[in-house]
């Protein structure tokens, strides 16, 4: 539940739910709500968290709900053993455990991400068209270089692509035009470098593209809402 969208689990339609706590605690003293002679299924649960409140064109893009059909083998195996792995980890409590616990999270998180971007369900957004080996190449480039005055015709090289085709087929995949993704990216830059450092406005604006720090001041405050400095110091609040 990629955005975190309130659900049930249920194992039956017509099965009345219980709140999740109330189904811990009953693990917890060791008399399971739910038992039967039906066959036994075993649910692990966890969550990730981003420390930082920019989010990625990659988180934004997924569904409210992901789910994986049993009928890929090799992700069916993976996400076996990584279950049984950290199913032993957290009856085992040993040295170690909360490293390892992290470790096979991610694992799992990027098996989730692989199976669903190969059962095909991505038609459009940031997914699809990072699977686009020629819009893909043209991310790259925006992506490592966002300091640099891009063209259209840049970008299009990079993709291989004519401009005309290039601007189509970017637009129908990620719904806007590559200069303005390319804009809205180093927003997203700006916002990262804000948090994780402290060079003075100015510096920031000319690492993702802005010679003038009045230009960038307002085109932020356009895309946010609210100037850089404001930004930051709202932000670092928020994460103390």
């Amino acid at each position: 539940m990629p955005h975190g969208a309130a659900h049930r689990i249920l194992g039956h339609p017509d099965n009345a739910s219980v709140p999740s706590a109330a189904y811990v605690k009953a693990l917890q003293l060791g008399k399971p709500l739910f038992q039967g002679d039906d066959e036994e299924t075993l649910l692990i649960g966890g969550h990730f968290e981003f420390t930082s409140p920019v989010l990625h064109p990659f988180v934004q893009s997924l569904p409210k709900a992901i789910k994986i059909n049993s009928g890929q083998r090799e992700i069916r195996m993976w996400l076996e053993q990584a279950a049984s792995f950290m199913n032993e980890e957290l009856v085992a409590k040993k040295a170690g455990s909360q490293v390892i616990l992290g470790r096979l999270a991610e694992i799992v998180f990027t098996l989730i991400i692989r199976a669903y971007i190969e059962e095909g369900e991505v038609a459009q957004g940031f997914l699809r068209a990072f699977k686009d080996p020629r819009i893909s190449a043209s991310l790259n480039t925006m992506h490592a270089a966002p300091e640099k005055e891009w063209t259209l015709s840049q970008l299009a090289a990079a993709a291989g692509m004519s401009r005309s085709l290039y601007c189509s087929e970017f637009k129908r995949l990620l719904g806007e035009t590559p200069l303005a993704y390319l804009t809205n990216w180093r927003i997203l830059k700006a916002k990262e470098i804000l948090l994780v450092s402290k060079e003075n406005i100015s510096e920031i604006a000319e690492k993702v593209g802005y010679q003038s720090e009045a230009a960038f001041n307002r085109l932020f405050k356009s895309k946010v809402g609210e100037t850089p400095a404001t930004f930051r110091r709202k932000a670092l609040a928020r994460i103390s």
